[in-house]
């Protein structure tokens, strides 16, 4: 008997349907299930849909759905759907499916994901996976977080009504991936006159936050095997990001005056640093002039890249926030990442990057690969915010609470705990930095803190593996206060007060 003969190749008895599921998409599902584990051959002829209605016991409708649908992916071919003749499995599909689909495939066992072969750059990301930050509402003393429970979110709220209740038409098509024009405009003139860096709206790219700015970097001036210079211990996201496109991350230390350039001038392969000179992440440390002027140097005489990485350069406590690297450069050979994450609140995910002119075109070209551009009515609030004075009035506000957090926990800090160093003063940012006798001890304290619902951060998980500087004297405790209000960092103190105290 034929191959395709239908008493052998098709049995509709053999089809059960859930008739509490849709009876068309259940036997859509049947029919195709059979096709591609090879129980319906090509060529086989399928009973007309009045046929088969009557031997499953369903509507008419439903068998002409299912067909319908087969008919459409080219599961089943010959005359239109509905007729009586000449509708069977399209030709070729049993020689022209995978191995795995020909074949029973649902039987075939799932392939573990260690046997899987993986490029050079999976691999990368696998080694350098990025653990995601603290989730929840804040708590003390989480780091990297301002006071957003001071956003004036009414504001915002009627500023993002009053963009959508009459959009811009024009805005709502695809935009430049450089980010919106006015935006960028405003960026520029607040950081003419609150940084002293004399750069236009053509210089700025906007971002999804400071991280895609430092993997932007990352991506367009590394190549595989390049190496890369970062503060020791320091911001470990960026290296994740050098060490995803590749490069060897060459850990520089830190010292009272910042990355030691001595060090840096040592690295014969080294082209690129990433730095955060404004307040050192995690030390705490505010590079000196002599040093910034020491780095630019270095950069000129080597053509190497300075990424300056100002994450809360809003926060100074006395006179005004110290001009970035970026003001002083002279040579084009420094790129500016900036946020509105510690202003505003992390979720809002809106940064920038500065860039040299010769670079624009590139990043603006690689970035339009990635995201095309950011979402725009974010920006085009961002940009009003902005421009009716909301945004300088929220920086001083929140730099007033900064202060005001930062002298409670400084007060209230428990005194002569074991192991536990002096508070150091604090003129910048959003977190400071205690020393530990060692990791031990860094550890039993992080430990109990967590017990009685605190959150402090380990200096020593801000080092790179393979550094040599001994394991206890990488210890640490990294605390944020700028979180939470004054009365939840007093109760926070206390409950520390009790688990610390011998």
């Amino acid at each position: 008997m034929s191959e395709t003969s239908l008493s052998l190749s098709f049995n509709p008895a053999g089809i059960e349907l859930d008739r509490r599921q849709g009876l068309s998409r259940e036997l859509y599902q049947a029919l195709r299930l059979r096709v591609l584990d090879g129980r319906l051959a090509s060529g086989t002829r399928l009973p007309a849909t009045r046929d088969l209605a009557a031997a499953l016991a369903i509507s008419r409708n439903s068998v002409v759905r299912a067909y319908d649908q087969l008919y459409a992916e080219g599961f089943i071919e010959g005359a239109a759907p509905g007729k009586k003749l000449s509708t069977k499995v399209s030709t070729g599909m049993s020689t022209g499916l995978p191995t795995a689909l020909s074949t029973n495939w649902l039987d075939l066992p799932v392939i573990s994901s260690s046997k899987v072969i993986h490029s050079g750059a999976l691999g990368r990301v696998e080694k350098n996976h990025l653990a995601l930050p603290p989730s929840g509402p804040p708590r003390a003393f989480r780091v990297g977080v301002p006071a957003f429970d001071l956003f004036p979110f009414e504001v915002w709220a009627k500023l993002n009504a009053a963009f959508w209740r009459k959009p811009d038409l024009q805005q709502l098509c695809y935009g430049d991936p450089a980010g919106d024009e006015r935006l960028r405009g405003m960026i520029a003139a607040y950081l003419r006159s609150s940084r002293g860096m004399q750069c236009s709206a053509e210089q700025i790219v906007i971002t999804s936050g400071a991280q895609q700015g430092i993997s932007l970097c990352a991506q367009l001036l590394v190549e595989p095997g390049d190496g890369v210079a970062i503060e020791n211990p320091g911001y470990r996201a960026a290296g994740h990001a050098f060490a995803v496109a590749g490069a060897r991350l060459h850990g520089v230390a830190v010292d009272s005056e910042g990355i030691d350039c001595q060090e840096l001038n040592g690295l014969s392969d080294c082209r690129l640093a990433y730095v955060t000179p404004s307040h050192q992440y995690p030390t705490g440390v505010v590079m000196s002039l002599a040093r910034r002027l020491e780095l630019l140097a270095w950069a000129e005489r080597t053509q190497g890249w300075i990424v300056e990485d100002d994450y809360d350069g809003e926060y100074r406590y006395s006179g005004a926030p110290l001009a970035p690297l970026a003001a002083l450069d002279r040579q084009g050979r420094v790129l500016y990442v900036g946020t509105f994450g510690k202003v505003a609140f992390p979720a809002l995910r809106l940064g920038y990057l500065v860039l040299p002119p010769t670079l624009v075109q590139a990043f603006s070209q690689r970035r339009a690969v990635d995201v095309r551009h950011s979402e725009v009515s974010t920006q085009a609030v961002m940009a009003e915010f902005m421009a009716a004075g909301h945004f300088q009035r929220h920086i001083r506000r929140m730099r007033r609470a900064a202060l005001s957090r930062r002298n409670t926990l400084l007060a209230g800090w428990p005194r002569n705990i074991p192991g536990v160093g002096s508070l150091p003063s604090v003129a910048a940012g959003l977190h400071l930095t205690v020393a530990v006798d060692s990791q031990a001890r860094e550890r039993e304290l992080v430990e109990q803190a967590a017990s009685v619902d605190v959150e402090i951060n380990a200096l020593s998980g801000y080092w790179l593996p393979d550094s040599t500087t001994p394991m206890d004297q990488r210890a640490g405790l990294v605390l944020g206060f700028a979180a939470v209000p004054e009365a939840a960092i007093s109760a926070a103190l206390g409950r520390l007060e009790k688990v610390w105290r011998p």
